[in-house]
């Protein structure tokens, strides 16, 4: 499967908080580095980050863009509420080995009315 249709399904699991779905498009030694947050390393741990996720806000990508170069996919996406940002994926043999996204955490935890840590 190509990059930029790995990204496409794993969007479809997101937005459905599907965390089996979701894990089985990463790589048993993938990286999830997520800007904002600590990079998160192994499918498992990947998996355990998701579903500390959807436990704590409901969160919805709404697909703007997926480029594509080589075993690289770019997604732009926005949420309806507002926020904007951006993941690169790269995935070889049908499966995501490193994904880095950008985002502003801030602004998230504010539209969710979560804590905003005092650092």
């Amino acid at each position: 499967m190509e990059a930029r249709n790995v990204v496409a399904a794993w969007v479809e699991a997101f937005n459905n908080a599907d965390v089996e779905l979701i894990t089985s498009f990463y790589a048993d030694d993938a990286v999830n580095h997520q800007v904002a947050n600590d990079k998160v390393i192994g499918k498992e741990a990947i998996r355990s980050r998701f579903e500390q996720e959807f436990a704590t806000a409901e969160m919805v990508c709404i697909v703007e863009h997926i480029f594509q170069d080589g075993d690289w996919a770019i997604l732009e996406w926005k949420d309806p509420l507002g926020l904007r940002g951006c993941g690169f994926f790269q995935v070889k043999d049908g499966k995501i080995v490193f994904q880095r996204g950008y985002w502003d955490k801030l602004s998230f935890l504010r539209q969710h009315g979560l804590p905003i840590p005092q650092n």
